[in-house]
């Protein structure tokens, strides 16, 4: 058998099941171990699965909405690269509250198999999510938006009232020099009752965000604690970031770097770390 075709066969096996062990995989290829375990770490290269101890945990394309499907191909390496960089600000066994968004989704595609507590108000990120046996998941229901799979309005809110996290990570539609941006109110209204949630308030936003203005405005730079982006970041907002107080991470541009590739901006008064939101 060709290694493309085993490779193939491989992943169709770990995307139905969403994780399958090693001695599944060997069983069912009718191949050595050694074999599988070259697959995969090819498989997890390409970004397609997540090696995990003692097997492997689907990790590739999640079916969503057709608006958020052609938001995923805008500035695709840069948000893989946000939330790789993202991730690695978390600790083993911390909670994370996650935004519905496609630059949250690859943060949560980069948590895959670590011991995680996810919540999130988004479907394709606890489609993603749900497939790992390390990371819990906690889904917040409400008015789902067709158009992203998220769950908005006063359900929602209502349910994250009881909730503390020790991050809240949300994306962003635009950002000013006034604030965080984002184009739809009921969103607006969810993300703020998120922020509430969290200990430490992080945006994740690729650089095309900045200076982009949207419908309604979430916050104040102040109100931020940490920022993830791109290399391309405008010089003149990461100045006017730092000066709000917000600790600056630029996302390496080589995403050979991986999940420990974190890259901080910050001035030596933002070292230590705000808790408050």
């Amino acid at each position: 058998m060709l290694p493309e075709t085993r490779r193939r066969q491989l992943l169709e096996l770990i995307s139905r099941q969403g994780f399958a062990t090693l001695e599944e995989l060997v069983k069912s290829l009718g191949v050595s171990e050694s074999t599988v375990r070259r697959d995969l770490e090819s498989l997890d290269l390409a970004g397609s699965v997540k090696r995990t101890h003692g097997g492997a945990v689907y990790s590739g394309e999640v079916r969503a909405m057709p608006a958020f499907d052609e938001r995923t191909q805008t500035a695709a390496a840069e948000k893989r690269a946000i939330g790789q960089a993202t991730a690695a600000l978390l600790e083993d066994g911390d909670t994370v509250l996650l935004d519905g968004g496609t630059t949250t989704l690859e943060v949560a595609r980069a948590l895959i198999g670590r011991r995680i507590q996810v919540v999130t108000n988004s479907l394709p990120i606890a489609q993603l999510v749900a497939s790992s046996q390390q990371t819990d998941l906690i889904l917040i229901g409400g008015y789902v938006y067709p158009r992203t799979g998220v769950a908005l309005g006063p359900l929602a809110i209502a349910m994250m009232q009881g909730i503390r996290v020790r991050k809240a990570i949300l994306g962003a539609g635009g950002i000013m020099a006034d604030g965080i941006y984002n184009s739809n109110l009921l969103l607006v209204e969810t993300e703020r009752q998120m922020m509430a949630c969290g200990q430490e308030v992080v945006i994740v936003a690729d650089s095309t965000k900045f200076g982009r203005l949207a419908l309604s405005r979430l916050c104040g730079l102040e109100e931020v604690a940490r920022l993830v982006s791109d290399s391309r970041m405008p010089d003149a907002y990461r100045t006017t970031l730092e000066a709000a107080g917000v600790v600056v991470h630029t996302a390496p541009a080589d995403e050979q770097h991986g999940s420990n590739g974190v890259v901080p901006h910050e001035s030596t008064r933002n070292q230590s770390v705000r808790t408050e939101v």
